[in-house]
């Protein structure tokens, strides 16, 4: 049975610990994410148009930068919805899912702090 594109998938699958009843934290804004990110695929393609039609390299420079600071928009977005959905329930919940949901988002922390 195919599912819906608009539902969220609420099975258990593999690395979705904790989701299985309440699907992500991203979930209820996930029209607007993906909204999101199709405009930053659109700053993508514009940088491969630039760069075949020999744009000036400032010129692509400076949407480079546009497009890697609203990358990083939506990953902090992300970023705040996963502690405040996935993490707080797990912290709720207490045991090792608690620490593991803490490690997890600490280490993505630390990548995000690295680009």
């Amino acid at each position: 049975m195919e599912q819906d594109p608009q539902t969220p998938d609420t099975k258990a699958t593999p690395g979705t610990s904790g989701h299985e009843t309440s699907g992500h934290g991203y979930s209820g804004r996930k029209d607007e994410h993906l909204k999101r990110l199709r405009r930053v695929e659109g700053q993508i393609r514009g940088l491969q148009r630039m760069v075949s039609e020999d744009e000036y390299c400032i010129d692509i420079l400076t949407q480079v930068s546009a497009a890697t600071k609203a990358l990083q928009s939506f990953a902090l977005s992300l970023l705040e919805e996963h502690l405040g959905h996935c993490v707080a329930n797990a912290v709720e919940k207490g045991g090792p899912e608690a620490e593991e949901k803490v490690k997890e988002a600490s280490q993505a922390i630390a990548r995000l702090v690295r680009s």
